[in-house]
């Protein structure tokens, strides 16, 4: 068990780019796949900020380890050398930098007339959805900005990242938490109405990405990024049911909870990996 021990200790460290993941769900469920080829919790780290794996294991596991964490269905490209990390060399495809033009502009405008929307139907669901809508636009275009920085300057548009859709989350929860005590019923049938397009606009927006897909990995990763979203679209549809059904605002109110709650934990995994990522890199 010492020679163990001291292997572990003295193992060096590996980077790996995961392509694919897009919360920090993801980074969880591929820290658990690696611990379950008997790598210790401490020994492993994915930055849900910058899609990094940091992994200390003898170079001689490392084929068990790859093999447990590609089953999760992302990708993994080892980084050699120790220097900075580059960019993902897809982001370098003027094609594929308009593709992601084409989701920042359909995510926002879109969001922009889902929130109008949200007001006139009177529904917390709606609104959280366009900010939902705005907030990934944003974000996409901030990483857009962020194609070719170093990792320290990644990591930064990260933190700006996380405490963006922090203030999102807030402004989420302080409203709906308003509208409990107001109870105004909202317009089920102009909610459902909104959701189905949120779900059309999301499969549309991915249309564009399809083309840069590089095997299995990268097909998901593309599914992955829009996967959240339509969710919350599904939701919003749900809720307006369920509005229409019980004559209730509670449907609404509930979803608008969960998805400022989906906006605060992805703030708070964000903001956490960032950080660290700029003290590895200080």
């Amino acid at each position: 068990m010492a020679n163990t021990d001291n292997e572990i200790a003295d193992a060096p460290l590996f980077r790996y780019r995961v392509s694919g993941m897009d919360c920090a769900k993801d980074a969880a469920q591929i820290e658990r796949a690696a611990q379950s080829a008997g790598v210790a919790p401490g020994d492993v780290k994915v930055s849900a900020a910058t899609h990094i794996m940091t992994l200390a294991a003898p170079e001689g596991r490392l084929p068990d380890i790859e093999k447990a964490v590609a089953v999760t269905g992302y990708g993994f490209d080892r980084i050699e050398g120790d220097g900075d990390i580059p960019p993902n060399p897809a982001h370098q495809d003027p094609a594929y930098r308009r593709a992601l033009w084409i989701v920042v502009i359909l995510n926002v405008g879109y969001g922009v007339v889902e929130m109008i929307g949200g007001f006139i139907a009177g529904s917390q669901a709606v609104k959280a959805d366009a900010l939902d809508f705005i907030g990934d636009g944003a974000i996409t275009f901030l990483g857009l900005l962020a194609i070719g920085w170093s990792l320290a300057w990644r990591a930064r548009s990260a933190l700006i990242q996380g405490i963006f859709l922090g203030l999102l989350g807030l402004g989420v929860l302080g409203t709906t938490i308003v509208r409990v005590f107001e109870r105004t019923t909202p317009d089920a049938g102009l909610m459902g109405l909104l959701g189905m397009i949120a779900l059309v606009v999301n499969v549309i927006s991915v249309l564009p990405l399809l083309p840069f897909r590089k095997g299995d990995a990268n097909m998901r990763a593309v599914w992955l990024f829009s996967r959240n979203d339509a969710i919350g679209n599904a939701a919003v549809v749900v809720a307006a049911g369920l509005v229409a059904w019980l004559g209730s605002a509670w449907p609404d109110l509930i979803v608008a909870f969960g998805i400022a709650g989906l906006f605060l934990h992805s703030s708070w995994a964000i903001i956490r990996d960032a950080r660290a990522d700029l003290k590895t890199t200080a």
